[in-house]
């Protein structure tokens, strides 16, 4: 059976069933209500023969009163008044004449024996027992309906005539039952009648209301159908369902456009993820304006290229990002009046920097325009890292290559060296045993080169788990503080939110032996004492680690070498701390940047590192309830 099918015998069945419901309730009160009225109709017939039994006993008590004293005198002087009175007989007679219900009418003396009775079978007589008339109607329908339709009987309506407070006579009707039932017959007759005429008028209009109202499913499918659908091929396919049911095409076709909605949602979900993660890994400030000149989206770079403590948000005007007083403002407000687009404009920042800059507009397309901020000296900076990436990936290889193939001469070196000592041993020559040790101990410094060389080249396979970064930092200083306070060297940590844990995937052994490196490096450029500050933050994706001293600082020549393999300042140094450091930093997915200040004038002498890591995927701080530049 079709699912409009379905649905119409659906609304018939319920239709039915509230229309028979309706009729019972009808006839059920319609039945109680003749119930009443028939018990009210014989209750003033029972008081009008109680009514003329009292006047035949006035009448024949009158004309001929009781021949003695006693209760056997009056009781003789009663039933002789009752049974000679006329009037009481005919209105007994009268009574069950006309009414259609009525059996029998008769007084019945106190002693239970019948005096008067429309049937003289029963006079003298035993009146039969008989059930009342109100017990037998009660309340409920199925007693009414066993009163009409059960087993035939005759039902009691009595009301007594007391004397001296005690009933001494008892007016009695007899109602048949069946003579009941013909009565109630012709207008019951009439009522099931209009009972099955409202039920088939009920049953008509609700199929018609339900066909007339699937004709706005059909043509909401059709519409439907309409948006579902691109294309020939399609439109065929929505031809080839226009012979089935309505309601199912209506369902099959909003499960289409359900899943063509979720689709959609969820590739533009991906889009954005991928837009939001492909702008925030970006060095380059990126800015979408709407056509009222309002940011739509911005890079998290683009602070950098705004003033301290400023970042862009959605809704601001271009106008308060960018100022008409400054340059770049004047440059943009001119470009952006002449809807005209420019690429690689030189521009000066805020604070003398200069950038590189690029605007699209978009004219009658809805949106305003597209800015790209390009910093040259980032760019030149990343090319660098790139660089030291790439020399250190060399040196890797070439170190694993060299210690592989002068480890084992050296060994062998080592092993006759020992030989000929022991036999220099036996006839000393204090000339030839000097050039033994020297040989010697020079064998033994190549050795420790080559370890080293070994180590720096041997991979390294980090034990990465998520963990706040704060402990780590807290582990160095515990390290150096006894170093540190020797040298007259104060230890500043800073956390800018110390309310947000800042959760980093790392190796927490290797991260805290890069810090160390950088510490260490730290304190020795301070040897008349100073401060390393330390200062933990985040952005919206890195957590930033900032280690600054207040030393000698570095060479600008200097700061392109300073992570090379050997390279050292120190007479001492071996050269490989801050490679290793640098090394363990890529391994962890972070950078690192340097800056340094030689000038002994300058308030910011020093030199500071900046770690930036990668924040946990869980890490408050990824809520974006607090970030920095």
């Amino acid at each position: 059976m079709r699912l409009r099918s379905q649905l119409i015998a659906a609304t018939l069945l319920f239709t039915f069933v509230l229309t028979v419901v309706l009729s019972l309730v009808f006839l059920s009160e319609l039945l109680r209500e003749r119930v009443a009225q028939t018990e009210a109709a014989n209750d003033v017939l029972v008081h009008q023969i109680l009514a003329a039994t009292r006047t035949a006993l006035q009448h024949g008590l009158k004309e001929k009163p009781p021949t003695e004293a006693g209760e056997a005198a009056f009781e003789v002087a009663i039933e002789h008044a009752l049974q000679t009175d006329d009037t009481l007989q005919n209105t007994l007679d009268g009574f069950v004449r006309y009414s259609a219900s009525l059996q029998d009418a008769y007084v019945a003396g106190a002693n239970g024996r019948v005096l008067v009775s429309t049937d003289p079978s029963m006079v003298d007589g035993t009146p039969p027992h008989r059930r009342p008339f109100s017990n037998a109607s009660g309340n409920s329908l199925l007693s009414k309906r066993k009163l009409l339709f059960g087993a035939p009987e005759t039902l009691d309506v009595s009301l007594p005539l007391e004397r001296n407070g005690q009933p001494f006579l008892v007016a009695h009707l007899g109602i048949r039952s069946t003579l009941l039932r013909n009565a109630y017959a012709p207008w019951l007759r009439d009522a099931v009648i209009v009972c099955l005429l409202a039920l088939g008028g009920s049953l008509l209009v609700a199929a018609a209301i339900s066909a007339a109202a699937l004709r706005p499913i059909e043509q909401i499918g059709r519409e439907l159908e309409v948006i579902s659908t691109r294309g020939g091929a399609e439109q065929v396919a929505v031809e080839e369902t226009t012979s089935r049911d309505a309601v199912q095409r209506v369902s099959s076709t909003i499960s289409r456009i359900d899943e063509q909605i979720r689709t959609s949602e969820q590739t533009r979900t991906e889009m954005a993820t991928n837009l939001d993660s492909m702008l925030q890994t970006l060095k380059d400030g990126v800015m979408l304006f709407t056509a009222d000149l309002r940011i739509a989206m911005a890079s998290e770079s683009c602070a950098n290229f705004l003033p301290s403590g400023t970042a862009p948000t959605a809704g601001t005007p271009l106008t308060e990002v960018f100022p008409q007083s400054s340059e770049i403002g004047t440059l943009l407000s001119e470009i952006i009046s002449e809807r005209r687009s420019v690429r690689d404009v030189p521009v000066s920042l805020y604070g003398g920097r200069t950038i590189e800059l690029t605007l699209n507009c978009f004219p009658g397309s809805g949106m305003g325009a597209l800015l790209t901020l390009h910093d040259v000296a980032a760019q030149e900076e990343l090319e660098r890292e790139i660089e030291v990436a790439r020399r250190m990936a060399s040196i890797g290889r070439l170190t694993a290559g060299v210690g592989h193939e002068v480890k084992n001469p050296i060994n062998a070196m080592v092993v006759h060296l020992e030989l000929l000592r022991g036999k220099l041993s036996k006839t000393p020559n204090a000339d030839a045993q000097r050039h033994v040790e020297v040989l010697a101990s020079e064998m033994s410094r190549l050795d420790r080169v080559v370890q080293t060389l070994a180590d720096f080249s041997r991979p390294m396979e980090p034990r990465l788990q998520e963990q706040p970064l704060m402990p780590i930092i807290q582990a160095v200083t515990q390290l150096i503080a006894a170093e540190a306070e020797g040298h007259n060297i104060a230890v500043a940590v800073t956390e800018e939110s110390p309310s947000v844990p800042v959760r980093v995937v790392a190796d927490a052994e290797l991260l805290r032996q890069a810090l160390l490196n950088i510490a260490l490096n730290a304190m020795q450029s301070m040897p008349d004492g100073g401060v390393l500050h330390i200062n933990l933050s985040h952005t919206r994706h890195s957590a930033v680690l900032s280690l600054r001293d207040t030393g000698m600082g570095i060479p600008k020549e200097m700061l392109n070498q300073i992570f090379d393999l050997y390279f050292t300042t120190k007479a001492t140094g071996s050269g490989i701390g801050l490679s290793m450091t640098y090394r363990i930093v890529q391994l962890h997915g972070g950078v690192i940047e340097v800056t340094s200040e030689t000038d002994p004038a300058s308030p910011g002498r020093g030199t500071s590192f900046t770690l930036r890591l990668p924040l946990a995927a869980r890490s408050p701080a990824q809520t974006g309830l607090k970030t920095s530049a």
